[in-house]
């Protein structure tokens, strides 16, 4: 089969590869509909994520058909549809039971990263039964396919941020990841979400599908002033850090107002500093982490009911064929690309990309 492996720090190639077998008896097979390529992607070959093999094929964001089951896979059986989690999780362990599902002790993210993932034309899923969702006939395998990575990495984020009716949000980032956030921020009520980002098509996407209130170029405006002036220079009441570039950690602890929380979403490639003296008597809640995607059953439940939709995400799709043009296109956001879908391999015809 074919698939895209981390060849090592700066390389992936799409390669072949053998088709995937059961080695546990809660593992299944899945054929693999949908797929995508994720920031998360672009720092494991950058050489970001150092828990990262070598060799490994890359993809943690899924969706397609079992194949095959375990004999102890029990929710599941060959047929059905589901999106893939990107954490695979016991349900079992001291930090399953309590939500935790990023620090299982027996996974957290695993595929794509330390185990062979979603890029690919099959897949081995460990832990079917906890690490998949099934998907309802209503809905498609795009609507489903950000369900158990970065839908669900904005869904965890607006819940740890203990939004408030009335709360003035920050989300720095307009990608994919601060998309979701600001969508599923929406659920809380705020009455105003400031998207920031230096993007202006991605900050005109999000203030015209409703994710925004106000959008700001820091490029042209000074994000921290913006928002004093819609709290009557108090700060942000909930900041959300998406982007991961630059300033940006700076900048979301300056634009937090005293006693704020701060949710540091973005995954940094280098470490970052805490000047406790210049931040002391704010009083700030700083919560970070990988994404603990245990409500993915929940998330379906909310697209089923129309409450959240991330097609508008959606701007090329294309077979695994072309995912090296993908991953070029994808990462150097070029072609005004937010997120690049990927098909199933396509043998024998020519094979193009079609954006919309």
């Amino acid at each position: 089969m074919k698939a895209v492996i981390y060849e090592n720090k700066g390389s992936v190639r799409l390669v072949e590869k053998p088709m995937p077998t059961i080695l546990e008896p809660r593992d299944a097979i899945v054929k693999v509909m949908r797929a995508s390529i994720c920031s998360s992607d672009l720092h494991i070959r950058n050489g970001g994520v150092p828990r990262a093999k070598e060799g490994v094929v890359l993809g943690h964001e899924f969706a397609g058909e079992i194949v095959e089951t375990g004999v102890g896979v029990r929710k599941f059986s060959v047929g059905d549809r589901v999106a893939v989690n990107v954490e695979s999780f016991c349900g079992e362990c001291f930090f399953c039971r309590r939500g935790f599902v990023n620090n299982c002790i027996e996974g957290g993210w695993e595929l794509g990263c330390r185990i062979d993932g979603g890029q690919a034309e099959y897949v081995r899923v460990p832990t079917a039964d906890m690490s998949c969702t099934r998907i309802p006939d209503a809905i498609s395998y795009e609507q489903a396919l950000f369900v158990g990575d970065v839908l669900a990495t904005g869904y965890w984020a607006a819940g740890i941020g203990e939004i408030k009716p009335a709360d003035v949000v920050l989300v720095l980032g307009a990608g994919p990841t601060g998309l979701t956030t600001m969508m599923s921020a929406r659920l809380f009520g705020p009455a105003v979400i400031v998207a920031v980002d230096v993007n202006d098509a991605r900050l005109s996407l999000a203030k015209e599908w409703g994710l925004c209130d106000v959008t700001v170029n820091p490029n042209r405006e000074a994000v921290v002033e913006v928002v004093r002036a819609l709290t009557c220079g108090r700060g942000a009441d909930v900041v959300f850090e998406v982007a991961g570039s630059g300033n940006t950690f700076e900048l979301s602890w300056q634009a937090a107002r005293p006693n704020a929380i701060v949710v540091v979403v973005a995954l940094y490639e280098e470490a970052q500093t805490l000047p406790l003296n210049r931040m002391y008597g704010k009083n700030l809640t700083f919560k970070t982490g990988g994404v603990d995607a245990s409500k993915c059953s929940e998330i379906m439940r909310l697209i089923e009911a129309g409450r959240l939709d991330t097609n508008l995400m959606i701007t090329h799709r294309a077979p695994l064929n072309d995912i090296m043009q993908g991953y070029d296109i994808f990462a150097n956001q070029k072609d005004g690309c937010i997120k690049w879908v990927v098909t199933p391999f396509e043998p024998e015809q020519p094979v193009g990309i079609e954006q919309f």
